[in-house]
């Protein structure tokens, strides 16, 4: 699958707020860096974390809920 493709997956996902998705891959992208394992099937060493993680939110393994304001 084409990044174009999974970026307008991933931004369906995320109610089509391009703010919204870019704080998502950035906090996700920066835990991959950190060591955390991706959740879809990839090899780490040849895609971005950011692409990975764009990947993860549009296979709907990271989803985003909004804010909770308490």
């Amino acid at each position: 699958m084409r990044t174009e493709q999974i970026a307008a997956r991933a931004l369906e996902k995320v109610g089509n707020d391009r703010y919204i998705l870019s704080l998502v891959v950035a906090k996700r992208a920066k835990e991959l860096s950190n060591g955390a394992i991706p959740l879809v099937k990839i090899d780490k060493t040849k895609m971005k974390f950011t692409d990975i993680a764009m990947l993860e939110i549009a296979e709907e393994k990271i989803i985003y809920d909004g804010i909770i304001n308490e």
